[in-house]
């Protein structure tokens, strides 16, 4: 078991909100992208990074979007829609999405909004 599955949501949290607000992003608009990985409301959001939640037991209650799976790309060298650990999976997703946040990336994007085609 990887040692992160043990770890508190509530020691990374800050880490988070720290790495978005460094690149001129808000721990509001980390909040919103948080939420809607888990699909958890903002209350349920504040218990778990207020409180003693593990990962995994973060994981384990969040109902999660259907479209996580649109998630792709590389985080810590692995390619996120490619690793087997369902748990580990869903950690790289949000690490994935904080990245993509600080980066820049706009909200839409970043939450995988369908793009809007105009028709002919």
């Amino acid at each position: 078991m990887s040692r992160i599955f043990g770890t508190k949501f509530s020691a990374v949290y800050p880490l988070y909100v720290a790495k978005v607000e460094r690149k001129g992003r808000t721990q509001t608009e980390l909040d919103q992208v948080i939420m809607w990985l888990t699909g958890f409301d903002d209350t349920t959001l504040r218990r778990h990074s207020e409180g003693e939640t593990t990962f995994e037991q973060f994981f384990a209650e969040a109902p999660m979007n259907p479209s996580a799976s649109l998630i792709t790309g590389v985080v810590c060298g692995i390619r996120v829609e490619t690793i087997e650990d369902p748990l580990m999976q869903k950690i790289r997703y949000l690490d994935k999405l904080v990245d993509e946040l600080a980066k820049g990336r706009p909200m839409g994007k970043v939450l995988r909004a369908p793009a809007v085609t105009s028709a002919a």
